[in-house]
């Protein structure tokens, strides 16, 4: 049971990995007011649990975000990654394979509790002819199925990453639509945004705070624009039905351009990306464009929603729950253009 509430129990070995995994996770939690009150607690854990208690608060108060167990426990897992995400997609497409679970539906991806066991399932879709891209992984929501705790692999970025990891996170227990990730990931990232900016307000964060924080996202933009464009150059190429050769060596010209334009963007932008130059060295594909694409396609659109609410969340919820009931296709036009609502009459 345990197992399926993460998305999936296709295989014996997938089943008893994730179960395992969950269990592990869970069986490690302790409330925070226990860690606090220990006084061999260190004093960064400390400051950091501290400062989850009050962006819990805040989510929950400001937000609308639900108000329950979930983030009031602690959980040292004692590695980098909660879990390993796979994304996989034909040589030839940029719409990622997707995998159906009972009870969290057809997802777009794969996740592994171990690192070997994702590079080993990648391996094989791969040896399949898929374009694969493998993610680690420092938070997921059980969709308030089960209290989720914070997680040290959560505690290994910054504040403001902490914070909008909370928020991330308790917004798909506000609306999750199964069969839609790319849905479901945008409207949690746009409620991350806009509450983690609503948030260094809330902190009393000094306007050139504000002013950089703004200037990340404007950055972000961009390099999703160069991203989701040379996607566009690609789902082009799929459709031509040149022969594999021609679109084998057309896809790689592509690529090699965009590995190009993002250096070029980092240049200007006077950023030194390490995530972007990770992936150019592992190389991109095909799998790397849909995993960015699920999470920043559909974004514009609700911020665009949550804008002609008067950015009022629980105003927001309403207006998202309600294209939640629509078609795919019609909300997917509405939020995500018209290459997302195509994408989705072929799924």
């Amino acid at each position: 049971m345990l197992c399926t509430l993460l998305g999936g129990c296709s295989t014996t070995s997938y089943l008893l990995q994730a179960a395992s995994g969950e269990y592990h996770v869970m069986h490690a939690r302790e409330p925070i007011e226990r860690v606090l009150a220990d006084p061999h607690t260190p004093p960064d854990l400390r400051a950091r649990l501290l400062l989850v208690q009050q962006a819990r608060a805040f989510a929950s108060d400001s937000l609308g975000l639900p108000q329950n167990h979930s983030y009031t426990t602690y959980a040292d897992i004692k590695r980098p990654y909660v879990v390993w995400n796979v994304v996989a997609t034909p040589e030839f497409s940029v719409t990622p394979h997707h995998w159906c679970f009972p009870v969290a539906g057809c997802v777009t991806y794969r996740g592994y509790f171990h690192e070997q066991a994702a590079r080993k399932f990648a391996a094989r879709l791969r040896r399949k002819g898929y374009d694969v891209a493998i993610d680690g992984v420092p938070a997921y929501s059980t969709l308030g199925k089960l209290p989720d705790p914070v997680l040290s692999s959560m505690l290994r970025y910054d504040d403001d990453d902490v914070v909008a990891t909370i928020f991330h996170e308790l917004a798909h227990q506000v609306l999750y639509v199964k069969d839609d990730t790319a849905f479901n990931e945008a409207f949690a990232t746009t409620v991350e945004d806009a509450g983690l900016e609503r948030w260094l307000v809330h902190e009393g964060a000094p306007p050139e705070r504000i002013q950089a924080f703004r200037a990340d996202e404007a950055r972000e933009a961009a390099f999703v624009k160069l991203l989701a464009e040379s996607r566009t150059r690609l789902v082009q190429l799929y459709a031509s039905k040149e022969a594999p050769e021609t679109m084998r060596a057309r896809k790689q010209e592509i690529f090699a351009a965009l590995a190009e334009q993002i250096h070029a963007l980092q240049k200007s932008e006077g950023v030194n990306d390490t995530l972007y130059d990770d992936w150019i060295e592992e190389g991109l594909n095909n799998a790397r464009l849909a995993s960015v694409a699920t999470y920043y396609d559909c974004v514009p659109g609700f911020k665009r929603l949550l804008a002609s609410e008067d950015n009022d969340f629980e105003r927001f919820y309403a207006a998202a729950r309600a294209l939640a009931r629509l078609p795919r296709a019609q909300r997917d036009a509405q939020l995500c253009g018209p290459q997302a609502a195509a994408t989705a009459e072929t799924d």
